[in-house]
């Protein structure tokens, strides 16, 4: 029997279920806001005023809105987001899930206060997440900043302020470990020296493969097999957020803090290693002047790795480490050439042709995971 989460399960099956009720078509503002009103009734709110409600840009995998509200219990206006699922995405992940580890972690590091969730859908109309707005930007404001926010676009002058922070809180999420008391139910935590950390990523990926895939493509099948094959030990299982990058966390400006982290919907509970293959990814990176590729353009490679180590305390096995960059970038080929793919040609996304055009990087990663494992074979 595979091993895969149940919850991971679940909403994958259930996407593969409700594709058939497309095409989607994206909220409109009249609709979004009758949703809202349904859910607000439905907690025993009177009074009720939304207000503002607009959608906001940026994002391949949610429709987010943000808006204003208030009722009785709180008459004093107070801005929220709204994270709402399409019929399909590059991604297929559970609202559920993300709620309970943003409230897990409230403590550990900067998150969005979670105000409401709404797994299925009942009253919103899909699955929903509610989180309270947090102030920030997710690049700098400087007109001469440029490239998309996450991908291609640098920090400038704040480089030297938010590189620090950015290793410091990832050592804190990888050290978090008193979640004992907390409500992780949607959550499966994978037993310590053992490969269940690699096997249930690898299983659930597989299984949204097997649905998603447009047509074969033998080198995918190929490095699934090599993954299972090569499944490294996980000594002691942490929480890792699993897109935790330049452009899923917000700063201040003019000082630079980092105010909140963003974007935990594929967290899970695994090995760090895969954290930091996801991080050294190029794709989030950049060079600097001197021919120099700087990690999600914060700094060199050797020194975030050396950083890490001396913060967490932990010692980064470059082998386990070589692993996970080929299942990420396994994972980023699974999500460009059969879920977005999938998703554009069943017209049941709010972002059809953003995704459908990312489906064309998908020979990008089938090209990093050929020359990773052929690289494996030097790695200590």
């Amino acid at each position: 029997m595979l091993l895969i989460e149940p919850r991971v399960q679940y909403i994958t099956e259930r996407k593969a279920a409700k594709r058939k009720h497309g095409p989607y078509y994206p909220r409109t503002i009249t609709h979004t806001e009758a949703a809202l009103l349904r859910l607000f009734g439905a907690r025993g709110f009177k009074n009720i005023q939304v207000s503002g409600l607009k959608r906001m840009t940026g994002g391949a995998s949610k429709e987010q809105f943000a808006f204003w509200l208030s009722h009785d219990q709180a008459p004093e206006k107070k801005r929220y987001i709204l994270r709402m699922d399409p019929l399909e995405g590059i991604t297929e992940t559970c609202r559920l899930r993300e709620a309970q580890v943003l409230r897990a972690v409230a403590d550990v590091v900067p998150v969005p206060p979670v105000f409401d969730v709404d797994p299925e859908g009942e009253y919103l109309g899909q699955p929903g997440l509610l989180i309270e707005f947090v102030s920030g930007v997710t690049k700098p404001t400087d007109p001469s900043i440029t490239g998309i926010s996450g991908i291609g676009s640098n920090c400038g002058r704040y480089t030297d302020l938010l590189a620090p922070q950015f290793v410091e809180n990832l050592t804190k999420i990888h050290s978090w470990t008193d979640w004992s008391n907390k409500d992780l139910s949607a959550y499966v935590i994978p037993r310590a020296n053992t490969n269940e950390a690699a096997l249930y990523q690898l299983n659930g990926w597989a299984l949204t493969w097997a649905q998603d895939k447009v047509e074969p493509v033998p080198m995918i099948t190929f490095v699934e097999n090599w993954l299972r094959d090569n499944a490294p030990l996980c000594e002691v299982p942490c929480l890792v957020h699993c897109d935790y990058r330049l452009g899923n966390f917000m700063f201040e400006e003019p000082s630079g803090k980092i105010t909140t982290i963003l974007d935990w919907e594929l967290a899970h509970f695994g090995d760090f290693h895969e954290d930091i293959a996801w991080i050294l990814q190029k794709l989030f990176g950049g060079w600097n002047d001197k021919g120099e590729f700087l990690v999600c353009n914060l700094m060199p490679r050797d020194k975030f790795l050396e950083d890490y180590q001396r913060l967490s305390g932990r010692t980064i096995n470059l082998k386990t480490l070589r692993y996970y960059e080929v299942m990420n970038a396994w994972k980023c080929a699974i999500m460009d050439l059969g879920s977005a793919i999938m998703a554009g040609q069943n017209c049941n996304s709010h972002q059809d042709l953003l995704i459908t055009w990312v489906g064309s990087t998908g020979a990008v990663f089938l090209n990093q995971m050929v020359e990773l494992i052929r690289g494996q074979k030097h790695v200590a």
